[in-house]
């Protein structure tokens, strides 16, 4: 089989659709890694919507999110779930992850802001999170639950995930440049590598 061909059969099958449904919240998630950057995006959270948003456009990942949640609560449950969600189809869509990148990291600025994400595809679920946020809320959403997001996010795709805000003042530019800096760490650590040759990348043969 053509190189060419074998490259085309890991890209053409890294998609997922994710529905999942508690007492608490309804998801269903539709991920394209090899995207536009397209999506439909609606969670119930605004600011959320638009933090997914980041990663879709700067990803290049189609990423369309329905979430009918129990805000009348608060949004905890339904920021949570998301991440959770969003890491199941991630994982479903990476399949074998032969041939993948596995290692990306990118620094994002936004005005005053400084990010910088690091995300190993590794198969171990991990965390590293500092962001001294400046303030307890941007807008409605308590900041508290990014890390949530993040932690549902890393366990379900079965990634290695360092965030770090280097700098800044305003905490909406805080945790949209680490959005940014994450779509595009994903973006590099999902790609195809054409020089290994459909590959894992691990000397364990195992992610």
């Amino acid at each position: 089989m053509p190189f060419w061909w074998r490259i085309r059969k890991i890209m053409t099958a890294r998609s997922a659709h994710i529905t999942r449904n508690t007492a608490e919240t309804q998801i269903s998630v539709s991920l394209n890694i090899d995207g536009t950057g397209q999506g439909k995006l609606d969670t119930g959270v605004p600011f959320l919507d638009h933090m997914l948003e980041q990663i879709t456009r700067h990803g290049l990942f189609d990423l369309d999110v329905k979430c009918v949640g129990d805000t009348h609560i608060d949004d905890h449950h339904s920021v949570e779930d998301v991440g959770i969600a969003i890491g199941q189809a991630l994982r479903e869509a990476l399949g074998d992850k032969k041939g993948i990148r596995r290692y990306g990291h990118f620094y994002a600025p936004l005005d005053e802001s400084l990010s910088r994400v690091v995300v190993d595809i590794s198969g171990r679920p991990g965390l590293h999170m500092d962001v001294p946020f400046t303030r307890a809320y941007v807008g409605k959403l308590d900041v508290d639950l990014f890390s949530e997001f993040f932690f549902g996010l890393v366990n379900h795709a079965q990634i290695t995930l360092h965030i770090d805000n280097l700098k800044g003042k305003n905490s909406h530019h805080q945790i949209e440049s680490v959005f940014k800096a994450l779509a595009r760490a994903l973006r590099q650590a999902c790609e195809i590598d054409e020089r290994a040759n459909g590959a894992l990348p691990s000397t364990k043969n195992l992610l």
